[in-house]
């Protein structure tokens, strides 16, 4: 029991984490997505107006359209990030107690987002199509019910590789974001301790999530605008065919109809969403660590 434990602690916590901080913001994420679905097909990018839109079409219960896959995502893509950045840190570690180098932290963080978003790639699509499903036309609405009749349907209309569309550029905005978020966190820790801050005090476990949620939007906010705009498109119903031939080509059109400050479109409810769920992330993450030493887990 205790080395099955000690092997699926830190996935356990990653995903309580996750799933905390992802309710706590899932009204934030659906204005999100939905700002970013706007900016690239000419809809509103107003924060208040879609928020007001959200509440007179859809009502509060709108909010929280596609909790099962959030809740599923949380799970699947938290649960591994956070899980093997753990791992991978401890791997690294020449002797116990040593402060990991900045370049050590930056790649354990990137190869355990990039590995993490294949892992979560079915849940985070599931999510997606369900946040924006109601923007369709009702004839095109895809209407899964919860995120397990969303896996369900994908493979009977896609196949089982359809579950891992859009991976490609999930993968990349993960990589980005935990670069940002974890290693930034793991080196203002690392600093605001050595400033004299209390290890595993409020100030330092603080002011570590602050700054990893910062910089966790800020590097990955241009993939996830291409993330979302291939796991959301759909076939022309006229020629048939898919409005980007890949992320390298939804990349390329969306710098040619808006330029380059496009990717950012919608950056303070993207910063107001993924900036506190990383830090409310990380601060439970640290809170259980804690819970676990406490009751002699």
């Amino acid at each position: 029991m205790g080395d099955a434990w000690a092997v699926c602690k830190p996935f356990v916590t990653g995903s309580l984490a996750g799933c905390i901080a992802g309710t706590i913001v899932q009204p934030i994420d659906i204005v999100k997505v939905r700002i970013q679905v706007g900016a690239a097909e000419g809809g509103s990018t107003s924060p208040a107006v879609i928020a007001r839109q959200i509440l007179h079409n859809e009502g509060f219960r709108g909010f929280y359209q596609g909790i099962t896959g959030m809740i599923a995502r949380q799970v699947l893509y938290t649960g591994s990030r956070l899980g093997l950045y753990d791992k991978f840190t401890a791997m690294a570690l020449s002797k116990p107690g040593e402060a990991l180098p900045f370049w050590k932290s930056s790649v354990c963080a990137l190869s355990a987002g990039g590995i993490a978003a294949v892992i979560g790639n079915p849940a985070d699509l599931s999510l997606i199509r369900m946040q924006t499903d109601t923007m369709l036309p009702e004839a095109q609405r895809r209407n899964y019910r919860h995120v397990l009749h969303a896996f369900a349907t994908i493979v009977r209309q896609e196949g089982a590789l359809g579950l891992l569309e859009g991976a490609g550029p999930t993968a990349t905005r993960a990589m980005a974001l935990n670069f940002g978020m974890l290693a930034f966190n793991s080196k203002a820790k690392e600093l605001l301790a050595a400033m004299g801050c209390t290890k595993g005090g409020a100030v330092q476990v603080l002011g570590g999530a602050v700054t990893g949620g910062f910089f966790g939007s800020v590097f990955s906010l241009p993939f996830d605008f291409v993330k979302t705009q291939m796991q959301k498109m759909k076939p022309d119903p006229h020629t048939g065919e898919l409005p980007f031939k890949g992320p390298i080509d939804c990349a390329l059109k969306t710098v040619r109809a808006g330029g380059p400050l496009r990717f950012y479109a919608g950056f303070p409810a993207y910063f107001a969403r993924t900036g506190p769920v990383s830090a409310i992330t990380l601060i439970a993450q640290d809170a259980l660590k804690k819970m676990w030493k406490t009751v002699g887990l």
